[in-house]
């Protein structure tokens, strides 16, 4: 029995140090990144994302908790902008603020996640016209802190985030090329 619960301690430390040691090698940013190619001009897009309060039409975030609590402060639109939630365990909370714009090409956001896990990062979209259309690229970026490192040896961070900035690049889209 002795041995059993040895055998078990030993794999278990095993195991752990594993997780540890790939969580370790894991790089010290995250980033992600999607691109979209929208049959519309800049400047229709760009005022989609620089109002917060249009973010409800378009963002994958806003239909995943109906009870959501939003806050908007400072500027109505723009640099200054301020938008905070706070809802279920699907969207957590956090706090965004419009750093810069370069209207209509650029807009970079500080995202401050409080809930489930904290975390401090750059979001910035930029539009390119291209022809008759528009590239939009959504970024996220921040450092990687271990808890995050140890996430992700679990689970692809890149691909579910991804996710979410295809289906709200998708909904731009939709929303721009009427």
């Amino acid at each position: 029995m002795f041995e059993t619960i040895v055998i078990i301690a030993v794999i278990l430390a095993i195991a752990i140090a594993a997780i540890l040691i790939l969580a370790a090698m894991k790089p010290d940013t995250l980033r992600v990144t999607r691109t979209a190619s929208i049959k519309a001009p800049a400047e229709r897009i760009y005022s989609l994302v620089n109002d917060f309060h249009q973010w409800v039409a378009w963002s994958p975030y806003e239909n995943r908790d109906p009870a959501m609590k939003r806050s908007y402060d400072g500027a109505e639109r723009g640099q200054g902008a301020v938008y905070a939630w706070d809802g279920n365990k699907n969207v957590g909370a956090g706090r965004m603020e419009i750093l810069e714009t370069q209207a209509p090409s650029k807009i970079v956001i500080k995202l401050d996640f409080f809930k489930p896990f904290e975390g401090h990062n750059t979001a910035e979209f930029t539009m390119l016209p291209q022809g008759d259309a528009t590239t939009v690229t959504w970024a996220m970026y921040g450092p990687a802190v271990f808890m995050s490192k140890v996430m992700q040896v679990f689970m692809n961070l890149d691909h579910m985030i991804g996710r979410d900035f295809e289906v709200g690049l998708a909904n731009l889209k939709k929303l721009t090329e009427k």
